[in-house]
């Protein structure tokens, strides 16, 4: 007995080996770095960018002293964004997990289809033209579809065709474009968030490479002297250090890089890129209830002179989009360190519901909700133009995203009404597609109001259902708005209405846009019959729009939004921990 004791003396305790391997893992995941070059999953022949922007001397350089941080410390335990959802083992349940997951695979049917035509007639350019069957560069000539695909395929499980992706990934030159300037905002939600985005996913540090690469040269955009990017970001002068900001620039392009430079700081420990976003935040903080309609800024701004606040003009549509969006996604990717967004989210949201926010008048009075659009007059009244857009249909997602973030249970609510209100909007067209623009008999509040078939004699357009004034842009786009709010929100309220929502959707999508090759933007979602077709495809089909479809019927823990951020591209970016 005595020997015994001994040797169990001698032998290590499974909980001393335990305490011990947790000990080297925090070890290795704190002290050594979060980026090392070095490290491949996969070698790739990678080829450097022949300009290296990070060697420009800046011509108007903020002190290293002076460089905002991210912030420090453990991330706050956050509220759950997710439901907490339940496997259903009934012959129901199973019946139903059956039917999704054909749902899934008809969506990736889909993908596979424009992935496999773009690959076949026009790889490395932008974009595939859907009816003609050829490749254009519209995004400076960098392969936008393929970057901007990458997440999805990774999330379809396509790794075979994702590690084909990230091969010719590896040799784009960001110095090699026929164009003179580049779309600062767009080649950073597209290019830039889908490289974070794809290595987060796969951990392949050539993207990492990549992505420093042309964050190195979009940092290039704030080095202006206001230390604001331009709307256009000019190659030519940001080399001379000649660059200036715009003086009439939409708020959104000029604010909404935030997530993909806060991501690349976390990822390579490089402070400038946070800060370059930083003092955008200040700006709009110190903004912010300073404008005609506290608490919302105005379209355009004036970044030449620092000027947030001049302007008569307020919307959640385009323009001015994701400088609403990422507000309560900031404060998740941030892990709740930085208070100013959620300030910056309630005071905005705030003004919202009380001027934007309004309830179409419809005869079988739906409890549904749309964002339109503010113009206040020189006597300070505030006009409301009821007026929808496919655009602004991310809005309900958002308000469900900050109900969720900062415990505001009627936030919840407002998101699930504007999402509704999308999907209504669907339905009531011949082709089951809501317009790119339309206008709506508004209800004088936000309840319900009584119909008036007299105002809908008089202003209604009849060849519509009853409740529209108009459908003034009637195309579609391929755009990804509506089912990312019908995502989010059964993501946030597991509600399998949802799921039926956005099959009914998907349908009627793949019915009016099909082409021989791919999918078709279509010229108008008011016709019955055949449907124009535009012959364009955008890289936000392949990247948002069908990303969408296939989460909302896959697995809820693929990107759970506990785990993951959503950049306005649907590019995941990883929440700390």
């Amino acid at each position: 007995m005595r020997n015994s004791a001994v040797a169990n003396l001698r032998r290590p305790s499974r909980t001393t080996i335990i305490l011990v391997f947790i000990c080297i893992i925090y070890f290795f995941t704190i002290f050594l770095p979060r980026y090392n070059e070095n490290v491949k999953l996969h070698d790739y022949p990678y080829v450097k960018s022949s300009f290296n922007w990070s060697s420009l001397p800046q011509r108007h350089p903020i002190p290293e002293s002076e460089l905002a941080s991210l912030p420090t410390g453990k991330p706050l335990k956050l509220p759950k964004v997710q439901f907490s959802f339940h496997k259903d083992n009934s012959a129901k349940g199973r019946g139903r997990t059956h039917t999704i997951a054909a749902r899934r695979k008809e969506v990736k049917d889909a993908f596979l289809k424009s992935w496999a035509s773009y690959k076949r007639l026009a790889w490395m350019y932008d974009e595939l033209t859907p009816v003609s069957g050829n490749g254009k560069n519209t995004f400076g000539g960098w392969a936008a579809t393929l970057v901007d695909t990458l997440d999805t395929l990774w999330i379809m499980d396509l790794k075979d065709e994702f590690y084909l992706a990230v091969e010719a990934v590896a040799t784009i030159d960001w110095d090699k474009t026929d164009e003179t300037a580049c779309n600062f905002f767009e080649t950073t939600i597209r290019h830039l968030g889908g490289l974070l985005s794809a290595y987060d996913l796969s951990g392949e540090t050539v993207l990492l490479r990549k992505a420093i690469e042309l964050g190195d040269m979009l940092y290039a955009a704030f080095d202006t002297p206001t230390r604001m990017p331009p709307f256009w970001f000019d190659f030519a002068k940001a080399k001379e250090g000649t660059l200036r900001p715009g003086y009439h620039d939409p708020s959104a392009s000029v604010t909404s890089s935030c997530l993909e430079f806060t991501r690349l700081a976390q990822l390579t420990g490089e402070n400038k890129y946070y800060d370059a976003i930083d003092r955008i935040t200040r700006h709009l903080d110190l903004a912010q209830n300073s404008t005609k309609l506290p608490g919302m800024w105005p379209t355009f701004f004036n970044m030449e002179n620092l000027d947030l606040v001049t302007g008569d003009d307020f919307t959640l549509g385009a323009l001015a989009d994701s400088l609403y969006e990422m507000l309560p996604k900031m404060y998740a990717l941030l892990g709740g360190l930085e208070p100013v967004y959620e300030k910056l989210y309630r005071d905005a949201m705030e003004a919202v519901t009380k001027h934007l926010l309004f309830r179409p008048m419809v005869p079988d009075q739906d409890d549904i909700l749309f964002a339109g659009n503010a113009h206040v007059a020189e006597d300070s009244t505030v006009d409301l133009n009821p007026e929808g857009q496919h655009l602004s249909c991310f809005v309900g997602g958002m308000f469900g995203l900050g109900g969720k973030l900062f415990n505001i249970a009627e936030h919840i609510e407002t998101g699930e009404r504007i999402t509704r209100g999308c999907v209504w909007a669907y339905d009531a067209m011949p082709t089951g597609i809501m317009p790119e623009i339309f206008g709506l008999l508004p209800c004088p509040t936000l309840e319900a109001c009584k119909w008036n078939e007299e105002e809908w004699e008089t202003k209604g357009d009849h060849a519509l259902k009853k409740g529209f004034q108009n459908a003034r842009d009637p195309r579609y786009l391929l755009r990804p708005e509506a089912i990312e709010s019908v995502f989010l929100i059964y993501r946030m309220t597991g509600d399998p209405e949802y799921q039926d929502m956005a099959w009914k959707m998907f349908k009627a999508i793949r019915e009016a846009t099909e082409t021989d090759i791919a999918f078709s933007a279509i010229a108008d979602v008011t016709v019955r019959g055949g449907t124009k077709k535009i012959d364009s495809m955008e890289s936000f089909w392949l990247s948002e729009t069908l990303k969408y479809f296939y989460l909302i019927f896959s697995p809820p823990d693929l990107i759970s939004l506990d785990e993951y951020v959503l950049n306005t591209e649907a590019h995941p970016l990883k929440r700390p921990k």
